[in-house]
């Protein structure tokens, strides 16, 4: 029975995985479930053993994007610009591998296409997300590491805007992650502040 049940799971997740990848690349008009059985190569009645309805499955796949944004927030116990650091490539990633996250908490028409609740859920992630961005900016301009001429609330939406531009990137999931350490580098050098920055150059030539 717990073996039926974890392949049960398994063919969940792979169901979510591949509406996600329709809302993707053809829109959530385009989620049906023949859409979705001709997919992942199986009957619209297979479907039917996982999933009661479409509002159903709706439910799986905002519960599959929770799941996946959840994982990229780092540890609490690291400083405050490595948090970040650590947050934006493993967001980047993790998104950049599922666009149809992307294109279901970006866009206004796909949300108004989920459940209500369902939408709901997924503005809470977006704004998780916002805090957690902007709570990592406070905390490094608290302890001098980064800029505090500019709010933090002013700052957040440059982080967030890069997570998702290299989200889009087209680059596979190896060079993303080295086009996120790229642009970490930069983002960062905008970011600190300038007694940081001299901190750092102190250190290297010391």
């Amino acid at each position: 029975m717990a073996e039926l049940r974890r392949t049960s799971e398994l063919r969940q997740v792979e169901l979510t995985d591949a509406a996600l990848r329709i809302v993707a690349t053809k829109g959530i008009a385009a989620l049906t479930t023949r859409s979705l059985a001709a997919e992942v190569g199986l009957s619209t009645g297979a479907i039917f053993r996982h999933f009661a309805s479409i509002d159903a499955l709706l439910d799986a796949v905002v519960e599959r994007v929770e799941a996946v944004l959840e994982a990229t927030f780092p540890s609490a116990e690291l400083p405050p610009v490595e948090r970040l650091a650590h947050f934006i490539e493993a967001r980047s990633s993790a998104v950049g591998n599922q666009l149809g996250i992307l294109r279901l908490v970006l866009s206004e028409q796909f949300l108004l296409a989920l459940p209500r609740r369902g939408s709901a859920r997924l503005a809470a992630c977006v704004e998780k997300t916002r805090m957690f961005v902007i709570e990592c900016l406070r905390e490094g301009q608290a302890e001098g590491s980064l800029r505090a001429d500019l709010p933090a609330e002013t700052l957040a939406p440059i982080v967030m805007g890069t997570v998702q531009m290299l989200a889009l990137s087209p680059s596979r999931a190896r060079q993303r992650e080295a086009d996120a350490r790229a642009v970490m580098g930069s983002l960062l050098a905008i970011l600190r502040s300038p007694a940081a920055v001299s901190r750092s150059k102190r250190k290297g030539t010391s």
